[in-house]
């Protein structure tokens, strides 16, 4: 494609760059930005680099955070007796858009996938065995959920994580089968994985 302008080329190459955005969206959308106003444009640009430069993660559950705390983890509101156990922060948002949900969280940042080189140590575990074992409230962890994705990598971290976490005693339960085998949770409806999480069995 011959573009009109370099500087056009240039920020149409770097928006195709985000996933699921091809050349002819990226040019559509920069050409959408360079007929808006140009503090439209420069808040854009401030709201990214922010989001970039000054996100952090939760120290506790390792969400993504402002604070040291993300805004679950410092909320007096939830039940610190049940943790729930997600690959990443998208997990996070698909389980609250259901609103069934009142506990805690913890992200492991990933899954276990030797095809990929990912093993345990690569994993937000040690921080969970920590947080079971020495709970920073009065109240102790009673149970834990597994919320990992149906899939072959999700069923291996599933049970690695309950032979790891079984002389904690804590109750282990698993979402339920409403979620399709070989799918992601952030791709399920918001009514089947609220029921999902409800209706969770135990994890044996």
């Amino acid at each position: 494609m011959n573009y009109p302008s370099r500087l056009i080329e240039e920020a149409v190459s770097e928006i195709s760059r985000l996933p699921g955005i091809g050349k002819k969206t990226a040019l559509r959308l920069a050409l959408h930005l360079l007929k808006r106003e140009e503090e439209q444009t420069r808040s854009l640009s401030e709201a990214l680099i922010n989001m970039r430069t000054k996100t952090s993660y939760c120290e506790k559950c390792h969400n993504i955070a402002d604070d040291r705390l993300c805004n679950i983890c410092s909320n007096p509101r939830r039940d610190n007796s049940i943790i729930c156990i997600v690959v990443d922060t998208r997990d996070v948002l698909a389980i609250e858009s259901t609103n069934q949900y009142k506990g805690l969280y913890h992200v492991l940042g990933g899954i276990i996938s030797p095809l990929e080189g990912i093993g345990p140590s690569d994993l937000q575990i040690d921080s969970l065995i920590k947080r079971i074992e020495h709970p920073e409230n009065a109240e102790p962890v009673k149970e834990i959920i597994l919320a990992l994705s149906p899939t072959m990598e999700g069923d291996t971290t599933a049970f690695y994580l309950q032979k790891k976490l079984k002389s904690t005693g804590v109750r282990m339960s698993t979402i339920a089968r409403g979620i399709p085998i070989g799918g992601d949770l952030e791709y399920a409806d918001e009514i089947t994985l609220g029921r999902s999480i409800v209706s969770r069995v135990a994890y044996d």
